[in-house]
């Protein structure tokens, strides 16, 4: 039992630092490409730390060491437990991280309209994702799955193109990327080019997918030895460790003052996680209405809703802390 928590705990540690490895390279690839935060923070941050939550369920449902059935559960944990993360406990950290600094009423300075287009996105495609599990997956109307896989891989095709096309009006407007601490190669002697940013950046991922891959591992061994099953510890423990590169670049940003690009940085994430991910799942794995998964995607959708409804008011950190206390009552719930 030892060996197998210290060996999530050592996971846990690789992409604490491959998240400080990643988050330094990208700003620094943000400022050199001219480009919006919005850009940096929804689209290059959110895909490349999304790598280790695309990667999990992906191992596990094509691969892994246990049997099909436990490996299609924590597929599906990690499918639905990562935008459930996000939207609760992620968000609510970012809040707290600044609570004393700003207090509950402090505003989140984030870039409005490509909020707004995040929390769009995810909540139409989420939705979607949850009407595909009434869908029959055999007979006449089967087909009906392969098409919503199809939107849901449109919509975020979609996503990125228009998320691309308002960078440069944005940077116009004072949202460009700034990098202001050294890149960390460069303190080993190594020149500030193209090459040595993506060297950085190539070096994050690859400890992101090494977290990720040992993390595999550790569940397994870790719902028998608790008695609980694969789908729950997924749904509980895989998040804590693919999504604390978003929690602690958000954090990090944040507290920089750096608001659009913490924000982006997680709800960019959302938009990838309810769009990919889902089809992925709907595609490899019975996506069906059980009670163990249809709670956590309820709650992700609550949760969201209440951020939109903030965003739309002008968000606070209040706001920002509240969202905690949906991942509580899932616990709650779950437990």
């Amino acid at each position: 039992m030892l060996i197998t928590f210290s060996t999530l705990l050592l996971m846990l540690l690789v992409i604490l630092i491959a998240a400080e490895v990643f988050t330094n390279a990208l700003e620094h690839l943000g400022h050199r490409l001219g480009i919006s935060e919005g850009v940096t923070g929804s689209l290059f941050a959110a895909v490349g730390t999304a790598m280790p939550e695309t990667m999990v369920p992906l191992l596990a449902i094509l691969g892994g060491g246990g049997g099909r059935e436990v490996n299609q559960e924590i597929g599906v944990g990690a499918i639905l437990g990562a935008p459930l993360m996000l939207s609760t406990l992620s968000i609510s950290l970012m809040g707290l991280s600044v609570w004393r600094a700003r207090g509950p009423a402090g505003a989140i300075a984030a870039e409005r309209s490509g909020l707004m287009r995040d929390l769009h996105f995810f909540l139409g495609a989420y939705t979607l994702s949850a009407l595909a599990m009434f869908l029959p997956q055999q007979g006449a109307w089967a087909w009906s799955r392969s098409v919503i896989c199809l939107v849901l891989i449109m919509l975020y095709l979609l996503y990125v193109l228009i998320t691309l096309r308002a960078s440069s009006a944005l940077v116009e407007q004072g949202h460009g990327t700034e990098a202001e601490t050294p890149l960390f190669l460069s303190r080993i002697g190594l020149p500030v080019n193209a090459a040595t940013i993506a060297l950085q950046l190539a070096l994050g991922l690859a400890l992101l997918v090494g977290g990720a891959e040992g993390f595999i591992a550790g569940v397994e061994a870790a719902s028998h030895l608790l008695g609980i099953s694969p789908l729950l510890l997924s749904l509980m423990v895989i998040p804590i460790a693919t999504e604390l590169p978003e929690k602690i670049n958000s954090i990090l940003w944040i507290r920089k003052g750096k608001d659009t690009l913490a924000l982006g940085n997680i709800t960019g994430a959302m938009v990838f996680q309810g769009t990919l991910l889902p089809a992925m799942g709907i595609a490899l794995t019975p996506w069906t209405p059980r009670t163990d998964v249809f709670i956590p995607l309820l709650f992700t959708l609550a949760a969201s809703t209440w951020l939109r409804l903030a965003a739309q008011r002008g968000l606070r950190v209040g706001h920002l802390a509240l969202n905690g206390a949906a991942y509580l009552l899932y616990l709650t719930v779950s437990l």
